[in-house]
């Protein structure tokens, strides 16, 4: 597929470790570059996977309507399909930590597949909930593998290789809500079957992947790393883990109150109509992209934590601004705080696995999985709260939320090697 990027899998996930540990084959694989038809490939399968995962909240309206439900109801939905992918991610990574599964990525696109057929002919809300379970399924195992592939065929850019990768996946989130006004708002809820195509053209994309990475996968070697003598003790590392937990944790809550109400925010206070909500939710998912692109290359050249800090707390002034702002205003602001907030995850993932690299699947799963269950969480929640205060109350409230990037000053510096 491209020109091969011959490394083990053991130094290609060990950025913090002495130069004189480092071996011939990340020095090749440096000198190389980037595999990059491998990096789209892998990037384009994060857009379709996306794309088919963002059609649940981009349909949230039709479903209220068809089945009467109620936000709270519509919150349990996100729940079920982010919290079955947070649960499992970490424990996929896990496993893959320790044994690599290069075609996985196929398969568990199938669930995915099974469950856009379920959600098309569902008829009651316990079907609507097993379906989007499916898709989270599909989502668990595909992030943290294809995380890893990422990094293989990064030649050691590795914030630019997290932000292509990730930047597939922040446009296929905002492809979704495009197509719901184009084609499921007129044609319906049966018409979601129609997007199974798209879950088989990236099962062939995976598969192909799974034939270049296959080769690729040496065993691990039972030998420890030798550690940087600058690098952060296991409790200053254990601080910074929890930290990013957090930062993570503050990110999506707030962009789980845009993702999944924000259609609903714009109907209620400017009285748009559901098809142009859609379309401005595809605004502010479009911004989130540009924000994770840019976020890894900056994080390469200045520092993961300048970007980590700027990211959450510089979007504080207008978080707080935008429950205030007019709908033009609205749509101004959320879009220059998805590009703020976004660019955060690549720097966030990067520094997260330089911290602990031998234990690079289980925390690209954990973080990706932390991820989507925090934004379920704090959909199901935002909910509840929407029901009874109303969704103005609910954006007065989240604005505060990136005050939490106030943390980021725990984080330690990283030793030059893993920067």
């Amino acid at each position: 597929m491209n020109k091969p990027v011959v490394v083990t899998e053991e130094t290609i996930v060990a950025p913090v470790i002495t130069p004189a540990a480092l071996s011939d084959a990340q020095t090749k694989a440096a000198v190389t570059g980037p595999a990059y038809l491998v990096l789209g490939g892998i990037s384009l399968s994060h857009f379709l996977n996306d794309t088919m995962q963002s059609l649940i909240p981009s349909v949230y309206p039709i479903l209220k309507d068809n089945y009467a439900l109620s936000f709270a109801q519509i919150g349990m939905i996100t729940l079920a399909f982010q919290v079955t992918a947070s649960l499992l991610q970490p424990l996929i990574g896990h496993f893959t930590d320790k044994k690599a599964q290069p075609f996985s990525l196929a398969i568990g696109m199938g669930a995915t597949f099974v469950g856009l057929l379920l959600l098309s002919i569902a008829h009651d809300y316990t079907m609507i909930l097993v379906a989007a379970a499916m898709v989270g399924l599909g989502s668990a195992v595909f992030h943290p593998e294809s995380a890893r592939i990422a990094r293989l065929a990064s030649g050691g850019r590795f914030g630019f290789a997290q932000s292509v990768f990730q930047v597939g996946g922040n446009l296929g989130s905002a492809m979704g809500p495009v197509l719901a006004a184009l084609i499921v708002v007129p044609f319906g809820q049966p018409s979601i079957s129609w997007f199974s195509s798209i879950a088989f053209v990236a099962i062939v994309i995976l598969w192909q992947i799974g034939r270049w990475y296959k080769p690729r996968i040496v065993a691990r070697k039972k030998a420890a790393l030798q550690r940087h003598p600058d690098a952060p003790s296991p409790s200053r590392t254990a601080l910074a883990i929890a930290v990013l937990i957090v930062l993570v944790f503050s990110k999506f809550i707030y962009l789980s109150s845009l993702t999944s109400y924000y259609t609903f925010y714009l109907i209620h206070k400017f009285a748009v109509s559901t098809q142009n909500a859609q379309l401005l939710l595809f605004v502010f998912l479009g911004a989130n992209a540009v924000g994770v692109y840019f976020g890894g290359p900056i994080g390469d050249r200045v520092g993961r934590r300048y970007v980590i800090w700027l990211s959450i707390l510089g979007a504080l002034p207008f978080t707080l601004a935008l429950p205030y702002a007019g709908l033009t205003s609205t749509i101004i602001l959320s879009m220059i705080i998805g590009f703020i907030i976004s660019s955060a995850m690549p720097a966030i993932i990067v520094y997260a696995q330089e911290l602990m690299p031998h234990r690079f699947g289980m925390i690209s799963g954990l973080f990706f999985g932390f991820a989507f269950g925090a934004g379920g969480l704090g959909a199901a929640l935002l909910g509840i709260v929407a029901d009874h205060k109303g969704i103005d109350f609910v954006y007065d409230f989240c604005a505060f939320l990136p005050a939490i990037g106030l943390l980021a000053v725990l984080l330690p510096k990283m030793p030059k090697t893993a920067s």
